[in-house]
């Protein structure tokens, strides 16, 4: 059994034609006659013939991969912003190689490396928790590969970027829960350095200032996401001075962690302590407490617009359109919406 792939040299060889006439038939080039155009695909049809994907990638200067980096891809939210990010990909013959950064620094970095190593054309990323240092992005534009962030959003300024409004979806978080007669209302943020969180705490303020309430800082704490870290929030608020009867979390994951770690401290869910979320979530439908409000940021049409961005990019560098890639921005921001769960 022959071992070695046929080649285009082969077909050359046999039927006695140029190397360059064979491409250009294989490519039906107008230049090359029906009859040999019909000879030179009926052999290489014969021979299972394939053209060398890497050589013709190297040619064009571009490998139709597109590279995307996340957090943690076992987050519902990410699993759904990936099949909008590959559905997207697929239609415009693009395919993606998937890193998680499992919200570490160092391995987001690592990826980043790995990516350009493979040649990647263009970049997908939504930055790990812990990530303030934005280096290593920045360096990828001495090599001209294209970067579209998508909810967890660097602080640079000159990027292209599609996000959810969170400061809107936080208004409409606390108006809900100011309508059913909360006063006192706490809040589980992120790690502060991330920027999603600063939104949160800025619609936060906004609606409570916007309500005539005080804003009172102690009841808002800061946690790194861990269970842990949920459970000493919530443990302090509920113990606080001002014991909140409404709590809003940074995601619906938080919520699940708080409202365990309420029912520890005997509290009765949505009657001592109530809890609206960000995400929606469909694992919050499943549970014995979902929050009773939750703030819908559309993963798939995050996925989905990122990676729309990212392939007009791609094909405004093919034009050598390089100046207006360099000077105009994508600043793509999607309304979120506050889905309201029934029977809560």
């Amino acid at each position: 059994m022959k071992k070695t792939l046929p080649t285009i040299k082969e077909i050359a060889k046999q039927l006695n034609i140029s190397i360059s006439t064979v491409s250009r038939a294989l490519h039906d080039h107008p230049s090359i006659g029906l009859r040999t155009k019909t000879r030179v695909q009926e052999l290489a049809k014969q021979l299972q013939y394939e053209p060398n994907q890497t050589a013709i990638f190297f040619q064009q200067g571009k490998t139709f991969t597109i590279g995307v980096i996340l957090p943690e891809l076992s987050e519902a939210f990410f699993s759904s912003a990936i099949s909008g990010i590959e559905d997207a990909a697929h239609k415009s013959g693009y395919t993606v190689l998937l890193g998680q950064s499992h919200d570490s620094v160092d391995k987001e970095k690592q990826l980043i490396e790995t990516m350009k190593k493979h040649r990647v054309d263009g970049l997908l990323i939504s930055i790990s928790k812990n990530t303030n240092n934005y280096e290593h992005f920045e360096a990828l534009q001495r090599y001209n590969i294209p970067i579209v962030f998508f909810d967890r959003i660097p602080k640079i300024p000159n990027i292209h970027y599609v996000a959810c409004n969170m400061i809107n979806g936080t208004v409409q978080a606390i108006n809900f829960l100011l309508k059913k007669g909360h006063r006192i209302i706490g809040m589980i943020n992120g790690p502060e350095k991330l920027p999603a969180t600063k939104e949160r705490l800025d619609g936060y303020i906004q609606a409570m200032i916007k309500s005539r309430l005080k804003y009172d800082a102690g009841l808002v704490l800061n946690s790194d996401l861990t269970k842990e870290s949920v459970c000493a929030a919530t443990e302090k608020l509920l113990t606080g001075k001002r014991k909140p009867t409404a709590i809003v979390t940074f995601n619906d994951y938080v919520a699940m962690d708080a409202v365990q770690q309420a029912r520890k401290m005997k509290l009765k869910i949505n009657k001592d302590i109530c809890f609206v979320s960000y995400a929606n979530l469909p694992i919050s439908h499943y549970t014995a407490y979902p929050p009773m409000a939750s703030v819908e940021q559309f993963p798939y049409q995050q996925g989905q617009k990122a990676t729309e961005t990212l392939i007009d990019l791609l094909q405004r560098k093919t034009n050598a359109d390089n100046e207006a890639i360099n000077t105009t921005y994508y600043k793509i921001i999607l309304e979120s919406q506050l889905v309201i769960h029934e029977g809560v």
